[in-house]
């Protein structure tokens, strides 16, 4: 992976009422440090050790210590009560993701000088945050033991970096989208509100960028690079050259454009005038720059590549971007899944692409033209596509998603990819969601989403739908695939 996400570091901040003992907030934030060190290493968290924050003087000094330290996140560890104005100013000036926990109480022998009432003291702190407009992110349950607000802070690092991740983005595009693709519209207003920057480029500027890495002295380089990577599967080697060339031009690219931001992801465009002009198709070089932490999105969707970009960030893995495709034919439901895998035919489709999947992503790769392109262009202006069956495991389907009247929605649902042959061609796999076919009306048909949908490999819905609260989408804007017994909405209850 390259270096495109935020590396994580919160720093703890334990805060105390003054008339509560201040050796509580002091012990139980050492013993919090200790279980978290002991179970997750130190390298995520920092204790701030200059002061318990009791006034809004020890909140400046606090601030200034995790800012010294290099902290991009910050926990507000109610020891007591807490001082409900300056932990809650603590999280309005520090300029990053912030969640808040509490201590519970240890023992019944101490429930005199030893009682710290932070149980009560959340919910101030709840109220004063609401009061003051600042975001933070509260745990299910926030009050705990030493061990149990360990791994909610644990919890925390993948929801923080995302939200690190989106405040240092940029988008760079190229071109506007296909006709007849307005599905993947992409105002962009809300990405500002979101804090993200976006560069729109012309194709004919990144088509003049190409041609003047013509002959670049790194091209073999990468085509080893590719070759190596491909192996068996490396059955178009002829487009091997252009593929590398294209893939230098991109990361000059970023390097020149970045400017200020410190992460970057883009939003390219492969047809209809792409693959006549550059002499191939980038599914492949797409795969791979994903594949290093830099998301590439197909036909200039926008949303698409800010979803991946945020899944990169919760995963740390490389995550793919595929259309909600076709349904599986009920003879392979038959004969592979009935019976052998816990679905019923509607919780099963296909999700595919052209060939944008990286190679780690597939149970087998080969380098193949894009038969649907190939139908009516010639099949050597095609090649560039990386095809397999999408190896099978655990799967989050999700997007964040602007809608024409600028409202921010998004959907998570988690499944797998089951372990049947798709017998078709594209970066493709068969996977399976809980109560898919009324999350499909329901959800991504009812609320107008496109067809793309971003993958991340693994289950991840917990802490993307705590990214997309926290960013500011709205509960009742979050979809997911309700179980049998809970009616959507819109669903008809006959």
């Amino acid at each position: 992976m390259m270096n495109n996400t935020p590396t994580v570091k919160i720093g703890i901040v334990a805060v105390s009422r003054d008339c509560f003992p201040e050796s509580l907030s002091v012990n139980r934030r050492k013993a919090l440090v200790a279980a978290y060190e002991k179970k997750y290493g130190s390298a995520d968290i920092y204790e701030c050790p200059v002061c318990i924050v009791e006034s809004e003087i020890h909140m400046v000094q606090a601030l200034e210590d995790v800012k010294k330290a290099g902290c991009n996140a910050l926990c507000v560890y109610l020891g007591n009560f807490g001082p409900e104005i300056s932990e809650t100013l603590l999280a309005k000036h520090f300029d990053g993701p912030v969640m808040f926990c509490a201590a519970a109480e240890e023992s019944q022998a101490d429930l005199m000088d030893g009682r710290g009432d932070a149980y009560c003291g959340m919910l101030n702190a709840s109220y004063n945050l609401k009061l003051r407009n600042i975001k933070a992110y509260i745990p299910e349950y926030p009050v705990g033991t030493a061990e149990e607000c360990a791994d909610m802070i644990h919890e925390f690092v993948p929801i923080a970096c995302a939200v690190d991740g989106l405040k240092n983005l940029k988008i760079i595009s190229f071109g506007p989208r296909p006709l007849n693709f307005l599905a993947c519209n992409a105002p962009i207003k809300q990405l500002y509100n979101l804090g993200v920057e976006i560069e729109e480029n012309s194709e004919l500027d990144l088509f003049e960028a190409f041609h003047k890495h013509d002959n670049d002295p790194r091209i073999p380089e990468v085509v080893e690079d590719m070759a190596k990577e491909l192996g068996a599967g490396n059955k178009k080697s002829e487009v091997l050259p252009k593929l590398a060339q294209y893939e230098l031009t991109l990361l000059d690219w970023v390097e020149a454009h970045k400017g200020y931001r410190k992460y970057v992801a883009i939003a390219g465009k492969c047809w209809p005038a792409f693959q006549t002009q550059f002499g191939f198709v980038p599914c492949y070089v797409n795969s791979r720059l994903t594949g290093r932490g830099i998301p590439v999105s197909c036909e200039v969707d926008i949303y698409g590549v800010l979803s991946e970009f945020i899944g990169t960030c919760v995963s740390q893995d490389a995550v793919t971007l595929l259309d909600i495709n076709n349904s599986v034919p009920a003879d392979m439901y038959d004969e592979a899944i009935k019976g052998k895998f816990e679905y019923t035919h509607k919780d099963t489709f296909m999700g595919f692409h052209c060939g944008n999947t990286c190679s780690s992503k597939l149970a087998a790769c080969e380098m193949k033209n894009q038969k649907i392109m190939a139908r009516s262009l010639p099949e050597e202006v095609t090649n560039g596509t990386l095809e397999g069956d999408i190896a099978p495991g655990k799967i989050t389907f999700f997007r964040l998603q602007s809608t024409a009247d600028n409202i921010l929605r998004a959907y998570v649902a988690e499944g797998e990819v089951l372990p049947v042959a798709t017998k078709s061609f594209g970066s493709i796999g068969v996977f399976a969601i809980k109560e898919m076919g009324r999350f499909y009306r329901h959800v991504l048909i009812e609320k107008n989403y496109p067809h793309h949908g971003a993958v991340a490999f693994g289950h991840h819905g917990k802490a993307l739908y705590e990214v997309f609260k926290y960013i500011g989408v709205l509960p009742e804007e979050i979809g997911y695939n309700q179980p049998a017994h809970a009616k959507y909405p819109t669903e008809n209850p006959f």
